[in-house]
């Protein structure tokens, strides 16, 4: 069974997997498995682009998002005489048994079905099946210049898929599309020492999380400090530094990626 995976760590952000899917599908019929892709408005394959933090700490997160050929999918579930699971895992949907299918294009909890006005029939990503069928990888697999998307058997990325997430689960259609090290959210800030308008660098940073647990880390040669890959939740801080009053904040509410300023340290008398 195939599987698609996607590390965040190796994305750049090209849009090279998007734009290869445009390549291989706008103007080009697939049949049995696809019709051609309008030039506009259906993106089988997109790039969904979030911006986190605030200015100056910001960090764009980029995810490909494009159909998660479930092992349960809903859209089967719709339309169950215009859609098949082919052996190898990927999610077809007939292009000719789906027509006049509108509903097709709401079934889909991850929005990854269009409905191409022209033609009267329901689209999506294929899995490039006509290219698997020759042995090959999905264009946009085969485009990513990083390594960040891959496509291959299940068997082949049982490590990977071990510490991936998927997206939705509540959905309970068991998608086959795995995400690896997704950014989630951060809070950030920096300390510095208004007596000399200077940073204070090595200062302690602990961070509690609504769980209890405790981080740690410490500020930078400019001051700065990250926590990385937290969850929603209600946080406290506290901050130390040699010859300065300690300096805590509770009930810091992180919903979304968050630079919460600047933090002046007053020296110890």
């Amino acid at each position: 069974m195939k599987v698609f995976i996607f590390d965040a760590e190796r994305c750049n952000g090209c849009y090279g997997c998007q734009v290869a899917c445009k390549d291989e599908h706008v103007g080009n019929d697939w049949m049995p498995y696809a019709k051609p892709q309008p030039n506009t408005g259906q993106f089988w394959l997109k790039v969904k682009e979030k911006d986190h933090g605030q200015v100056p700490k910001v960090f764009v997160e980029y995810t490909p998002w494009l159909c998660m050929h479930c092992d349960q999918p809903a859209c089967q579930q719709a339309a169950p005489d215009a859609v098949y699971k082919r052996e190898d895992g990927l999610v077809i949907i007939d292009p000719v048994k789906s027509e006049g299918k509108r509903e097709l294009a709401a079934s889909c909890p991850y929005g990854a079905i269009y409905w191409n006005e022209e033609l009267k029939i329901a689209q999506k990503c294929t899995g490039c099946a006509h290219l698997v069928d020759e042995g090959k990888i999905p264009h946009c697999v085969d485009l990513c210049a990083t390594g960040g998307l891959s496509f291959g058997e299940e068997a082949d990325f049982a490590e990977e898929i071990a510490k991936a997430e998927i997206m939705l689960p509540e959905s309970d259609c068991r998608p086959r599309v795995y995400y690896l090290n997704l950014p989630k959210l951060f809070l950030a800030g920096e300390v510095w020492d208004p007596s000399t308008n200077d940073i204070i660098e090595g200062a302690s940073i602990s961070l509690v999380t609504p769980e209890g647990k405790t981080y740690q880390t410490s500020t930078d040669d400019f001051g700065d400090f990250w926590f990385r890959k937290l969850n929603r939740g209600v946080y406290s801080l506290k901050i130390e530094a040699q010859g300065f009053e300690t300096v805590e904040k509770s009930g810091i509410e992180l919903s979304e990626s968050l630079n919460i300023g600047d933090f002046p340290l007053k020296k110890l008398s």
